[in-house]
């Protein structure tokens, strides 16, 4: 998709609602022409902007819906454009008669992620702000609701507008430098401009210091049930994800493939990850299952190791170590089972898939080790979420680190030293959009769904 298809004069319109049945349904409009469409199909027409109005959607003498309607006069839309609302009633057909009469009308179907396009276009957000929108819609966790929620706030932006502010005072004390070398200040002191730099290249550093956990943040911390067959893996993680994905049986091996959830713990996202049992096989698709289950322990976060008694735990624990160097939590399976005679291992969580008992300590363990390899998310520092982020942040620290080298050796004329500051002030320009970036928008907004 070619960012020419994108005609910000075109008026458009999507379902910005899910498409099934449900109570209601929003229909937006917005463009230039978005008023005088709408005004050809609302009886009566609203009078009043950024008031719901209730009335009949008509297409000809045929009435489609009665709907509260909203005017949204440009600029003070989501888009920046004039903007109409229509709150229908759900369903398939509703919604989509009302999007076909105004198509009819001259309005253009959006493609993905359209209207928050505009809204960047228009000076109403920034990239960085429209990609925390996507971030909100997919969160799966309350951390990734919350970290989107302060980056589409500006958090995030304002702290790389304020690199990029630092990064073009620096370029006007060496522009100034070179200039106006023998003006009454006299020349800039070389140790100011070495701090500025160097406080610039902390600044990048810090930011992406956050990258690991931004990824843990939003594909959720890799949880591993690991152990023998039948050892109770697929009822844990049925009962750990509150429904039945994994198939249940008394015969060993079942699971021949790994399957993965992502579940909210209350403090981190965790992607539980259900393995085949590990065991000397000569069944060859379940060899296949266990080597996906080897390669899923070494890329672990933690692990759980299940078994039904001490001694299996023992063996199950020496067996997994072997396999990884993530934390290892022994989990006592099918507790509910277990008889006055029997032990579990003094470090190993009771649990009981059947009667739901231990799941909470088992999860409050599994936080707690995240902590331990994670640190605290920091409250007043944003956290980068996303490779495009991470990219942009480390070539502009590689540029401003090359210019203090180049800097503190002396062997470089200045203004052939500082083409690396320009260079990162284009990396952060890039990523914040403050420049023409049409390809970059164009990869933002093509996973956008249709009418956001």
């Amino acid at each position: 998709m070619t960012s020419q298809v994108f005609r910000q004069q075109d008026t458009i319109v999507a379902v910005a609602t899910a498409a099934g049945r449900g109570a209601i349904a929003l229909v937006r409009l917005s463009g230039p022409d978005a008023f005088a469409i709408a005004a050809k199909h609302l009886r009566p027409l609203p009078s009043e902007p950024r008031v719901a109005h209730l009335c009949d959607v008509l297409d000809g003498d045929d009435k489609l819906d009665e709907s509260l309607v909203t005017l949204f006069p440009a600029p003070n839309s989501f888009t920046g454009d004039d903007t109409v609302e229509f709150s229908a009633h759900g369903g398939y057909l509703v919604p989509a008669s009302i999007v076909a009469a105004l198509t009819r009308s001259g309005a253009r179907q959006a493609l993905p992620g359209e209207f928050t396009r505009r809204a960047v276009l228009n000076g109403k957000l920034d990239i960085v702000q429209a990609e925390a929108i996507g971030d909100l819609i997919d969160a799966s966790s309350q951390v990734m609701q919350r970290t989107a929620l302060g980056q589409l706030d500006g958090g995030l932006s304002r702290r790389l507008s304020a690199l990029r502010s630092d990064l073009l005072e620096l370029e006007a004390l060496i522009a100034y430098d070179v200039d106006f070398p023998e003006e009454d200040d006299g020349p800039i002191p070389r140790a100011r401009i070495e701090n500025t730099a160097q406080s610039v290249l902390t600044g990048l550093g810090q930011l992406l210091s956050t990258a690991p956990m931004g990824e843990l943040v939003r594909d959720g911390a890799v949880v591993v049930i690991a152990g023998p067959p039948n050892a109770g893996k697929s009822s844990l993680f049925n009962a750990l994800l509150g429904k039945s994905r994994a198939i249940v049986t008394e015969i060993p091996g079942t699971t021949r493939d790994a399957l993965e959830a992502v579940i909210d713990s209350g403090k981190w996202p965790l992607r539980l990850v259900d393995t085949a049992g590990l065991r000397e096989t000569q069944d060859r698709i379940e060899k296949l299952g266990i080597e996906v289950s080897e390669r899923y322990l070494a890329d672990a976060q933690v692990v759980l190791a299940c078994a039904e008694n001490a001694a299996d735990l023992d063996r199950t624990e020496s067996l997994i170590r072997k396999k990884t160097r993530a934390p290892i939590l022994a989990v006592h399976t099918k507790y509910d089972l277990v008889t006055n005679g029997d032990q579990t291992e003094a470090s190993a969580i009771p649990v009981s898939a059947e009667t739901g008992s231990g799941l909470r300590e088992l999860l409050s363990a599994i936080d707690a080790v995240v902590d331990t390899s994670q640190g605290d998310i920091p409250g007043d520092l944003p956290i980068l979420t996303r490779a495009r982020h991470r990219k942009a942040l480390e070539s502009a620290s590689d540029e401003v680190g090359q210019f203090l080298e180049a800097w503190r050796a002396q062997k470089l004329p200045v203004t052939v030293a500082a083409v690396h500051l320009r260079t990162a002030v284009s990396e952060l320009e890039e990523l914040i959009g403050t420049m023409d970036v049409d390809d970059v928008l164009d990869r933002v907004f093509s996973s956008f769904c249709v009418g956001k």
